[in-house]
Formats: structure tokens, sequence, C-alpha cells
């Protein structure tokens, strides 16, 4: 093995640990219990989920043009799995009758597998009195998905189950960003502004800089990502290594930024990831639509991302990685105080999945009491040494 092999297999097949500042894949966070994500469930045909991935919908579309046989004005001859989203949603507003008729036809079916998925899921043990779906990934951003989910909800309450569902607010670009803040701890939400944050899905690796704009809402509801970056490897099918490369460099940028804009960013990264996280940031399963084999024992990708970049503007870096489904999920934490328990559902490669519980959020008197105690704490600190100091 060359030098420049090992440095690399050093680097993505680390034997060093980042510090235990953060429980990777915890089930314990500050606004919520995950109850449960990534969950599996199979039937004779094999994963409930993949019947309302992404592809389960451009599949029934396609199956609906070659049933109609002729060329429509707005989606023309382009192949269905060429179509974007924006095209199908103007064929829905201002396509002929018969256009808009198929698009809807596969809206329907779509609306009742995603409905079969998520019965299934109500049932299990870990998603019972659910009150609450967000509806996230890259296919829910469009018109077309919006009406597929609220068609689910209705097809759902018609069997009488009592639960809503609504697209997450945030851009799918933003929303696995913005939930990250979520896994940072509370500690520097007083001391920085900003934060990293990374999104990896079976197609698109997402980096970016999310503001806390905590001066506008202490929930989080106005955190914003103020820069990002998008790598769709998907196209090019890398190695492990290379992915893990190109990561590091999307953050790399971000911080060089950050510096030539006199951002401060916490020393934090907070990463969603596709799979089952176990505590040491190592996939369990799940990790099978990512480039290479991330699912190695060998391999973990908070320690490798920690070794690439072990401090940020001189502190040291803490990393700390969940499914993502749940990151996404908790882009609406703030949004979900209404209700006690909800979940969260990304359509995507597969079908991401996860369930909260809220915990209970500090008051005001409760907040102002602990920055009492954190006041007083300091002080006595200070007189300790300043009796050091005259002694």
């Amino acid at each position: 093995m060359t030098a420049a092999e090992k440095t690399k297999a050093t680097r993505t097949e680390t034997k060093d640990s980042p510090p235990a500042l953060g429980v990777h894949g915890a089930g314990t966070l500050t606004a919520v219990t995950v109850d449960a994500c990534n969950s599996q469930l199979r039937d004779e045909d094999g994963f409930v989920g993949d019947r309302a991935r992404r592809a389960a919908f451009f599949e029934s579309l396609d199956r609906w043009r070659k049933i109609a046989a002729i060329k429509h004005p707005v989606l023309g001859d382009t192949p269905t799995e060429e179509l974007s989203k924006s095209l199908i949603d103007e064929a829905l507003a201002e396509g002929r009758p018969h256009e808009q008729a198929l698009i809807l036809s596969a809206i329907e079916d779509y609306a009742g597998e995603l409905a079969a998925v998520l019965r299934r899921l109500l049932r299990s043990k870990d998603w019972r009195g659910t009150q609450r779906i967000a509806v996230g990934g890259g296919l829910a951003a469009s018109r077309f998905a919006a009406i597929a989910v609220a068609r689910a909800e209705l097809k759902l309450r018609a069997d009488d189950i009592e639960i809503e569902l609504h697209p997450i607010r945030n851009d799918p670009d933003e929303a696995g960003l913005i939930g990250a803040v979520h896994l940072a701890p509370s500690w520097m939400f007083e001391s920085f502004d900003d934060i990293l944050a990374v999104d990896i899905g079976g197609t698109n690796i997402r980096a970016g800089i999310v503001r806390l704009n905590l001066d506008k809402a202490d929930d989080l509801s106005k955190a914003k990502v103020r820069e990002i970056e998008l790598w769709r490897h998907g196209d090019e099918d890398p190695a492990r290594d290379k992915a893990i490369d190109r990561m590091v460099d999307m953050l790399k940028d971000l911080i060089g930024k950050a510096e030539k804009e006199g951002v401060k960013l916490a020393p934090f990264i907070g990463v969603g990831c596709p799979g089952a996280i176990a505590e040491d940031g190592s996939i369990e399963t799940g990790g099978q639509n990512l480039p290479g084999n991330w699912e190695s024992a060998r391999f973990n990708l908070p320690a490798a991302l920690w070794d690439a970049i072990p401090e940020i503007d001189g502190r040291e870096t803490v990393v700390v990685m969940h499914n993502d489904a749940v990151v996404q999920g908790l882009s609406e934490v703030p949004f979900m105080q209404d209700v006690a328990r909800w979940g969260a559902v990304t359509i995507g490669t597969g079908l991401g999945n996860a369930r909260f519980t809220n915990r209970e959020r500090p008051n005001a008197e409760q907040k102002a009491a602990a920055k009492r105690m954190k006041r007083d704490e300091k002080d006595k600190e200070n007189g300790k040494k300043d009796k050091a100091g005259k002694g």
C-alpha cells in the first residue's frame, strides 16, 4: 500500500474516535424523544415502504401514459423518468383534460400506496397514537405530490384512522439541514449563531450553513439555511472514499466562506444519513442506496469527518449523526407543539420514517432560573480565582 493509500485508509477507516460530546442516533434529544425510525415493514413482496418511494409515482404515471397511447401537449414525448416535477405540475394545471386525467390517475394510485404504507406504520406498536405526520423528501415539494398526500389522508380517515398529513414546511433541499440544529448541544446556542449541517441521501448530498436566528424566535422556528452546496452523486456512482472526499471539500468550502464573511461558526457538524445509526456513529442497516459499503464495521462517518476537520475556528469539532428522516423531521419541531405524538416520512430513493414524542419545554421561569444558576456558578468561579490570585 502506498503512502497516499495509507492516508486515505486512515481517514475513511478511522481508528481514532471523535470526542463523545454527542450521542449518535440518540433516542432522547432536547426537544423530542425519538420513539422509532427507519422502521422496515415487510410483506411477501419485500419492504412495504418501497411501494410509496419516489419511483412508485413515476412507474404509475408511465403506465397511464402507455394506456393513453397519445402524445400530450405539455408532457410531450419526454420519457417519464426524465420528467421534472415542475413540468408535471404544469401539465396538471394547464394540460388538456386527458393529460390532467392521467396525472390524476397516477396521483390516485400513489395516494393508495402511501395510505397503505402509513396504515401499516400506524398499526405498529411504536406508531400507535400518532396525531400528525409531516411528509418530506424531494417529491413532496410538488403540487401533484401535495394532492397525493391530501388524498392519502382522506383514505385513512375513511378507514376511521384520525390522522393529519401535510408536507414539511421547509424546502426539501433545506429541511434536512435545518433539522440538524436540534442535534446540537444546547450550550452552543448561547455562544454561536450558525452551525454546519450535512444531509446525505441516496441521490444527493447537501451541505450547508444554518443560521439559528434565536433573536427572532427562541424555539428555532426561524432557523434558515444561509449557504448550501449540493452534489448529485447518483449521477456519478462514486466509490465511498470519493464521496467522503467530496463531502469534506464541501464542508471546507463552507468554512472558508464563513471565515470570509465574518460568520462565527459553532465547532459542530450535524449529519443526517439513511439507515439505523448506532451510538458509535456506525451504520447498522439501511445504507444500501449510498455509494459504496457504508455498513462496514471498519467505517465510521462521524469519525472520518472529525479526522478531516478536527477543529473549526480553533475549537475542537463535535460531529453528531442521526437517521436522515429523523433529522428532516426535526425541522418540524417548532410547528408540532400543539400535538404530543407525531411522525415524519420522507419520499426519496426509499421511504424514510421517524416517530416522535414531544418533550416538555422549559418555561420562562425555568429558563430564568437556569440563567441565574449559571451566572452564580460563574461568579463563584471568578471569586475562587480572585482568592487564589491574592493568596
